[in-house]
């Protein structure tokens, strides 16, 4: 069978489970879902093995640590995705959800109903734990899914989905509702791009570049997230000694994520105290500091920034710092130069933090929190299926109910149209 025969083939399977899943009970998806957890549990060592093998050729070709770190698999690493599992099971099951009944005055009663999008093609790059969290999200969402990951963990994914698909057929359900591509030639996500016929929505997890050239090729909807160019606002009443760890924390804890820290705004009322402390407990860090001229008069030792790091996701310790002189020069820098991933204010004036959450149209805007909360894990979606910055079908961190969409269903005693 031809690489284009193949890949008809899975997005075919996938429509005819998709059709089956939509159905089934929520019952039977969450005792599938925990028995997927405990599956990988009980596999570890067989996943941390063909794990190595991905890390292995990462290495020899020279990947960036940062690419290797989002790569690798631990006993921790598998601990999570286990709970991340068990999460979207206790969650509330969004299929057949009715929502907002009304009455006609002709008596007709008209509502909403959720169902399943259908068919989910997920194309992602050196994030096993994808396999797992899009399987599990899909699953309970009534969606099929096709997994497509990179080639530089294509044996990591394989293991995981089979893991998966294992549990499947044992409680009944179409093994062909989660599928991992099991090739790394790049004609394979053209191919799976042109199949609008059997997929539903496709939805790209990795840089820029991938996402892209995915929207350039498909003839299928497309979920967007170009990059993560994430701001923290530092106002003049913020609470310093507080902010100092919440910026630490979104420009270190792991700087290789969209949703890090990429550039610090100062009030300049704020910049003398706080730059210097803030500066010293970065650059301990292993940072590397840029600033605008105001931020380079008070520390000589940055470096300049150009115009393009305003507007680059460094996924590195990199750090842009920009002195302005008010709120309003925050949001216009923000508007600017974001990319609507994510935007927080540190503040202890009500008023302003009010302004900052009601102004600036980013898909997370947070106060007094650091960026990195902007995941679905964290914000209580059990995991994410990715983060969308745009605004058709959904913004933000997606989970159940995004990968939904709704029908009409009206009740009717008799009532003709006249």
């Amino acid at each position: 069978m031809n690489l284009h025969d193949q890949i008809v083939r899975i997005a075919r399977e996938a429509k005819q489970a998709a059709d089956s899943l939509a159905h089934v009970s929520t019952d039977r998806k969450n005792a599938a879902l925990l028995a997927m957890a405990d599956a990988l549990l009980a596999r570890q060592a067989h996943l941390i093995a063909e794990n190595a093998r991905d890390l292995n050729a990462a290495r020899e070709k020279g990947l960036p640590a940062a690419m290797i770190d989002r790569l690798t698999l631990k006993e921790q690493t598998l601990a999570g995705i286990a709970q991340g599992l068990r999460e979207v099971a206790a969650l509330p099951d969004p299929v057949g959800k009715v929502t907002g009944m009304w009455r006609r005055p002709n008596g007709l009663l008209v509502g909403r109903m959720r169902i399943p999008l259908g068919v989910i093609g997920i194309i992602y790059e050196s994030r096993p734990n994808v396999t797992a969290d899009a399987a599990a999200l899909c699953l309970k969402s009534g969606n099929a899914v096709i997994l497509r990951g990179g080639s530089e963990a294509i044996h990591s994914n394989l293991a995981i989905a089979a893991c998966l698909t294992d549990v499947l057929g044992a409680h009944g359900l179409p093994a062909a509702a989660i599928q991992a591509i099991p090739l790394t030639d790049r004609e394979a996500v053209h191919e799976m791009l042109q199949l609008d016929e059997w997929i539903d929505l496709i939805i790209p997890r990795g840089g820029e570049d991938l996402i892209r050239a995915v929207v350039s090729q498909s003839r299928i909807p497309v979920i967007k997230h170009y990059k993560g160019v994430c701001h923290i606002f530092v106002d003049a009443d913020a609470d310093l000694d507080r902010a100092v760890p919440i910026c630490l924390n979104a420009k270190t804890q792991r700087p290789g994520v969209c949703n890090a820290m990429e550039t610090l705004l100062i009030h300049a009322a704020a910049a003398p105290a706080f730059l210097p402390v803030v500066a010293g407990r970065l650059r301990e860090a292993g940072v590397l500091l840029k600033g605008c001229p105001q931020a380079r008069a008070l520390l000589p030792d940055l470096e300049p920034a150009t115009e393009d790091d305003w507007s680059r996701e460094y996924l590195d310790l990199v750090l842009s710092i920009r002195v302005v002189a008010d709120l309003d020069e925050a949001i216009a820098h923000i508007r600017r130069y974001g990319s609507l991933h994510t935007e927080a204010i540190l503040t202890e004036n009500y008023t302003r933090a009010q302004r900052f959450l009601n102004e600036v149209n980013s898909s997370t805007v947070l106060v007094n929190a650091s960026t990195r909360f902007s995941d679905g894990f964290e914000l209580g979606l059990g995991a994410e299926i990715g983060i969308s910055t745009t605004k058709l079908h959904a913004f933000g961190p997606m989970g159940l109910e995004e990968l939904t969409t709704t029908k009409f269903i009206i009740y009717g005693n008799g009532q003709v149209r006249t």
